[in-house]
């Protein structure tokens, strides 16, 4: 399915690239391609069900919008892709799917509202599970998690604070939880101070504490002698 739906794609003059993928292929077609596409891969393909829409943060590549699309035939043989596209982080804008998949009402307003991405022609780009006050987008990577500071953090208790801890035992130095950068990068800021860049704490998440080692390379143990 993924070599003919490929085929059909770039016979209908869309850039699109076959991309290896944990489950189903991963089709990658541009920006400007992505109702032409969706549409030569129902029309042409047989895709006809679409199974959902959603998106990744990508930093300062941009936000990675993708669908899963399927045809089933033969009983419970089930044929199915994803259909990707990268969008820009200061214009996250993609051509609404909804004339040709109904199904993507919902799913793009979810999208809209976790990620900030517009869909241009949906007929009802409004709020869908957060409030009417809620400011922001929970799913952007530096959308802070305030209430992790404001509130206990769950769980077990910080060495030396339990209940049967003896007196004077040793604490360890408490540290921020997962997913909240540090308050100077992200609180409140004296007039006239600059802007932080809100991807840093993000980015700095993303490195790994230490590099990885080269394929094949192996720990050696230390001779003694």
């Amino acid at each position: 399915m993924s070599a003919d739906a490929l085929e059909a794609l770039t016979g209908a003059g869309i850039a699109a690239t076959l991309t290896d993928s944990f489950g189903p292929a991963a089709i990658d077609v541009p920006p400007e391609s992505w109702v032409a596409a969706h549409e030569v891969l129902r029309d042409a393909v047989g895709l006809t069900f679409f199974d959902f829409l959603s998106a990744s943060d990508e930093l300062t590549d941009g936000f990675r919008v993708v669908t899963h699309l399927a045809d089933f035939w033969g009983g419970s043989h089930v044929e199915h892709v994803l259909v990707r596209t990268l969008v820009p982080r200061d214009n996250a804008v993609l051509p609404s799917l909804t004339e040709l998949y109904a199904g993507a009402n919902w799913h793009e307003r979810e999208t809209h509202e976790m990620f900030g991405i517009g869909f241009d022609g949906h007929p009802n780009l409004t709020t869908l599970l957060l409030p009417d006050e809620f400011e922001g987008h929970p799913l952007r990577k530096e959308f802070v998690l305030a209430s992790r500071v404001a509130k206990p953090w769950p769980g077990a208790k910080e060495p030396g604070e339990s209940d049967h801890a003896p007196a004077g035992a040793p604490s360890r130095r408490r540290t921020l939880p997962p997913g909240v950068p540090d308050a100077e990068s992200w609180g409140p800021r004296p007039a006239g101070s600059p802007d932080p860049d809100p991807l840093a704490p993000a980015q700095a998440a993303s490195t790994p504490a230490r590099p990885r080692r080269a394929g094949g390379e192996r720990r050696t143990r230390r001779q003694t002698e």
